[in-house]
């Protein structure tokens, strides 16, 4: 097939695929064989095999293709130039109306950074595995900077272990302030802050400890703590819109389709997965285990072949409620939103996976919610030996302290903070029910709703317990 032709096979085409690359230097078939990134319509990256020899092949097509194609070689092409280790650029083309290709030579058995970061994460923060990681990859930034670029999309997928070396990866996003110079200061700090921004928050007191791995590495600059944080939070802030304006959007991440009878999200990687279980949604909760039955929510965990879920059906009690629901956004859309939310900035809670609006000329109906099984103890009865005692051990302690400290830098409140919506699982606390979860755009609006989350749990004991007041006494406050 031509290399125009891509644009039209969506975001799975079937492989193995034969292309041609029609230019003057005579390039030849390249066969597709696998896919590793995808933007339909633009971008195919995947392994392919090119006279005989293994490649990874960038294949970009569609009306931008010639300028992503500039970026992709002049990226490339500074980085060998001021002797970065990037995969070896073996052919390269771009023909008017078909579009752009760049082959690089293939990498056997490689590791990105952010596949062996997801080795490590689960690991007691800054763990030597964990630290060997980010010093890698501190270590790799720092030589770019000191030779005065930068990665526009910085990030632990661009850093690809093999052969017992680190290479950068992903030309379109370098950029070049001065070529051969340290880069300036106020761009390291930008750039790194980049980096951190993407990695768990629990780091942050680590911070100036890892960045002696950068120092050693390129030692041009101090830098400032304080407004290295700043630049982080300045940027997670900005990741934090980008992803909740993807939780509604067809990306990457999830697929998307909204119509005048339904709206429906499914995480991608589980669509094969979530379609039946949404289609079969009524069926899957009459043969479940119900907590919740009747009223505005049916609620029951359900087995699909062998994986448990919990599925969540917003029900419409009669035309007088219908009138009050059908011109907003439905509480599971809301619930989709904030669990999003809540697993972007590492605050447990059970994974969303698929959420369906059912709607009549886009008047929302019925709608359902399936998320993760949570599979721990609520807080009412994992907390319950320890009433009269008030010797609550101190992972269970501690981590209801990072929960509500969480919340109180994040400014969200719960709404609804009964002890059966806080379940103790994998060493974490879990929030679920998240109906009247609200990110609060200001501490004027969030102190009071923050203050009655913690009352009201606290008021699952009673005030007089020892559970009770050693609670109110470590649980943090505004």
């Amino acid at each position: 097939m031509r290399l125009s032709e891509l644009k039209s096979l969506g975001r799975t085409p079937a492989l193995p695929i034969d292309i041609q690359l029609a230019d003057a230097a005579g390039a030849g078939t390249l066969q597709l064989l696998s896919l590793l990134r995808v933007l339909p319509g633009q971008r195919y990256v995947g392994a392919a095999v090119w006279r005989g020899r293994p490649v990874l092949a960038k294949l970009l097509v569609g009306s931008r293709a010639a300028r992503h194609f500039q970026r992709e070689v002049a990226g490339v092409k500074v980085l060998a130039a001021q002797g970065l280790p990037t995969p070896t650029l073996l052919a390269e083309g771009l023909q008017e109306g078909e579009g752009g290709w760049l082959l690089f030579e293939f990498l056997p058995q490689a590791q990105s950074l952010a596949q062996a970061w997801a080795e490590v994460e689960a690991l007691p923060m800054l763990a030597d595995e964990q630290q060997a990681v980010l010093a890698e990859a501190l270590t790799a930034v720092a030589q770019m900077h000191a030779k005065g670029l930068w990665q526009e999309d910085l990030h632990l997928d661009n850093l690809l272990r093999a052969n017992g070396q680190l290479y950068l990866i992903d030309g379109a996003g370098i950029q070049v302030e001065q070529a051969g110079q340290p880069l300036s200061r106020p761009k390291v700090l930008e750039n790194l802050g980049v980096l951190f921004a993407q990695l768990p928050k629990t780091l942050e007191p680590f911070i100036e400890e890892l960045l002696v791995h950068y120092l050693l590495a390129n030692g041009e600059h101090g830098l400032p703590l304080e407004a290295l944080l700043k630049q982080i939070d300045k940027v997670r802030q900005w990741r934090l819109r980008d992803f909740i304006a993807k939780v509604g959007r067809e990306c990457s991440l999830f697929s998307v389709h909204r119509g005048a009878f339904a709206l429906q999200a499914v995480r991608r990687r589980e669509v094969a997965a979530m379609q039946p279980v949404l289609e079969q949604a009524d069926a899957l909760l009459d043969q479940g285990l119900l907590y919740k039955t009747g009223g505005a929510a049916t609620v029951g965990k359900v087995d699909v072949g062998g994986r448990l879920l919990v599925i969540k059906r917003y029900n419409i009690k009669g035309v007088g409620h219908w009138f009050k629901r059908f011109w907003r956004p439905s509480r599971a859309w809301h619930s989709w939103v904030e669990g999003n939310r809540l697993a972007f900035l590492g605050i447990a809670t059970p994974t969303p996976l698929a959420v369906l609006e059912h709607r009549f000329l886009w008047l929302r109906r019925r709608a359902y919610l399936v998320t993760e099984y949570c599979a721990g103890t609520d807080a009412i009865r994992h907390l319950e030996p320890y009433r009269d005692s008030g010797e609550i051990p101190e992972a269970e302690l501690s981590g209801l302290q990072q929960l509500f400290s969480d919340l109180i830098r994040q400014r969200i409140s719960h709404g609804d903070m009964k002890g059966y919506n806080l379940f103790w699982q994998d060493g974490r606390w879990a929030l679920i029910d998240l109906d009247a979860v609200c990110q609060h755009g200001s501490a004027g609006s969030f102190a009071p709703a923050f203050e009655r989350d913690r009352a009201r749990f606290l008021r699952n004991w009673p005030q007089g317990s020892a559970l009770h007041c050693v609670l109110d006494e470590q649980l943090p406050r505004m």
